[in-house]
């Protein structure tokens, strides 16, 4: 399986809420590297490194591959298993 292959294949649910992680890591470093205003030069070097940290996160988690699901009509049930509880959950 080559790599364009792994990134299309489905991932695993506890790994998209990684890859989440990932990339809110990645926004929110980016919005305080960004800031207009001066900030203490600890918090600019934490924030870079949350950056890497979030990339290398986000970019792991894409590449996992959710051995369960071959077809597409077991990506469907899987993603209405996924999205049993929502309405329960509060969100529609």
């Amino acid at each position: 399986m080559n790599i364009v292959e792994r990134t299309k294949s489905p991932t695993p649910k506890f790994f998209r809420v990684l890859r989440s992680i990932g990339l809110a890591l990645l926004g929110l470093s980016g919005s305080v590297i960004a800031a207009p205003v001066v900030l203490p030069a600890v918090v600019v070097s934490v924030a870079g490194y949350l950056a890497v940290a979030g990339g290398v996160l986000s970019a792991v988690s894409q590449m996992t591959v959710d051995e369960e699901a071959k077809s597409e009509e077991d990506i469907v049930k899987r993603m209405r298993r996924d999205n049993e509880n929502l309405a329960r959950d509060g969100i529609k």
